[in-house]
């Protein structure tokens, strides 16, 4: 039972750190552009699928490659179609992203068709480690050695480097941002496609992991609403925090209690936003008008 539950706290951790990416990259374009992108789970999608395409055409190598492209495609997408909505109602920006999310799938679908694709890791990385207790895949550990290198080196630029310091001003003030003389336009469309790049990564991480099929969305974007809801809103700890518990509780249901496993997610949700609505980590928000 021990070997058990440590195996699947081991996977959850995994499970876990790249929701964790998928929310830090959805609370960083909500933090600042005030945008609920419904289509970043389309975004995750466009990381694994430029994967599979990237390895089968070049390779191992040219595969660190596409989360760049997701993220020159988030930028092509912020400049024809986001930043016609700062000024908009939310509930407008939801239909729109939904919309875009759509379309995406559809994409996905019409270039690679419908059936799910396999993509196992590569060579070097196959194979197990053997921990006393604990058996997980030399890719799992990779991968979460990978997630953690990439929200280290992410805390890093927003705490440490000027544009991470204008990002961090302009999601609470970002009229004084534009009065400071910074470009205000060109910032929120870098911030875009940041986000969507490092939901490109997890797309990329979670590829070997899972069958990539047009409909890994669905399985991204759900999880990332709740753990930024349970983390609390513009929370980078927080998100980091709610998303590797949301990773080990659903691990473990699966293990013990597998017809919950689908639901245990936002039963967990509705507990934690019972004790703390603001989230774990979430400061309160005032509204001026």
């Amino acid at each position: 039972m021990l070997e058990i539950l440590l195996s699947q706290i081991a996977s959850g951790l995994v499970l876990g750190g790249l929701y964790v990416l998928i929310a830090i990259g959805l609370s960083i374009i909500f933090g600042l552009l005030g945008i609920v992108n419904f289509a970043h789970g389309a975004f995750f999608t466009l990381g694994a699928y430029f994967a599979l395409t990237l390895y089968q055409l070049f390779g191992w190598p040219a595969v660190i490659l596409s989360p760049i492209l997701v993220g020159i495609v988030g930028i092509v997408a912020e400049r024809l179609l986001i930043r016609r909505l700062y000024d908009k109602e939310p509930l407008i920006s939801l239909i729109v992203t939904f919309a875009l999310a759509l379309l995406i799938e559809a994409s996905v679908r019409l270039i690679y068709g419908g059936i799910g694709q396999p993509f196992s890791p590569p060579p070097f990385l196959a194979g197990f480690y053997i921990w006393g207790p604990v058996l997980i895949t030399k890719y799992r550990v990779f991968v979460l050695a990978t997630t953690a290198a990439v929200l280290i080196a992410l805390w890093l630029f927003l705490e440490y480097t000027p544009f991470g310091r204008i990002l961090r001003a302009g999601s609470r003030d970002p009229e004084m941002v534009g009065l400071l003389g910074i470009n205000l336009p060109r910032v929120l469309t870098w911030v875009f496609g940041l986000g969507c790049a490092i939901s490109g990564i997890a797309g990329l991480l979670a590829a070997p992991l899972w069958t990539v099929t047009p409909a890994m969305a669905t399985n991204a974007i759900m999880p990332a609403f709740v753990i930024v809801a349970i983390g609390g809103l513009g929370s980078f700890a927080g998100a980091v925090i709610a998303g590797l518990m949301v990773g080990v509780v659903i691990a473990l249901t699966i293990q013990f209690e597998p017809d919950m496993s689908g639901a245990v997610m936002y039963l967990f949700m509705a507990l934690m936003l019972l004790l703390r609505p603001r989230g774990l980590l979430g400061e309160r928000w005032e509204r001026f008008e």
